[in-house]
């Protein structure tokens, strides 16, 4: 039986880091392809359509927040972004946008592989079973295939939003900081980078209402955060 390798999309325009990165990332098993700008990511992304992409944020012709933006208008695919600069609002800005994680240079490359593993198993997994299918009203989330349903459909989801929503779907009534989402999230959490919740529940907002208009499922909690309700009709 041949399996096909998951395909990684390295982008950042210094030749040494992308060969370095291939280097460790083929050697665990993945497929690599790369690209040293904005346009020839934007390319690459469309005509190989990897599982996941290594993107830089600073980037010729066309930064990577920008890129960042046009690859979450046109799909959910995992995002880690690299980043020399040391500002916490950079990567606030990234995290915003939708990206899923993100190292700051100089990184080690086994950190980077163990990211990319991490990242990918939060949205490829196996069969589901019975306790990874999490249904409260008519919200359905298949948590090993990072599949949100509702009745009009499949909800187009990144994974950080996915997180998000199956957190709070998890215990309907309990209200969650921003705090609190950020670290089940990326395992860390900055007062700097709380805003970047507001921006996924944004995001998740218009998704759930463009499908579910009458339905109010994530509710403001002021002062403190955000809560699924406890029922939902």
């Amino acid at each position: 039986m041949t399996f096909l390798k998951q395909t990684i999309l390295v982008v950042d325009d210094e030749p040494e880091i992308v060969m370095i990165c291939r280097d460790y990332l083929q050697a665990a098993g993945y497929a690599v392809v790369s690209a040293e700008n904005g346009p020839n990511a934007l390319r690459a992304a469309r005509q190989h359509k990897p599982d996941l992409i290594v993107l830089d944020l600073m980037l010729p012709e066309i930064d990577g927040l920008d890129v960042c933006r046009t690859l979450r208008r046109e799909s959910d695919t995992p995002i880690i972004m690299l980043t020399a600069r040391v500002e916490e609002s950079d990567k606030l800005i990234g995290l915003e946008l939708g990206a899923d994680d993100y190292i700051t240079k100089p990184f080690s490359p086994r950190e980077l592989v163990a990211r990319v593993r991490v990242v990918l198993r939060r949205v490829q997994g196996g069969g589901a079973t019975t306790a990874d299918v999490l249904r409260v009203g008519n919200l359905s989330l298949d948590r090993s295939r990072y599949k949100a349903t509702v009745p009009s459909g499949e909800l187009t989801l990144t994974p950080t939003e996915f997180e998000i929503l199956s957190l709070l779907a998890s215990q309907p009534g309990r209200i969650f900081s921003r705090a609190q989402l950020l670290t089940a999230v990326h395992g860390v959490a900055f007062d700097s980078f709380e805003r970047a919740i507001d921006s996924h529940i944004r995001n998740l907002r218009r998704k759930l209402k463009s499908a579910e208009p009458d339905t109010p499922y994530i509710i403001t909690v002021h002062g403190v955060g955000y809560k699924f309700p406890e029922q939902t009709t």
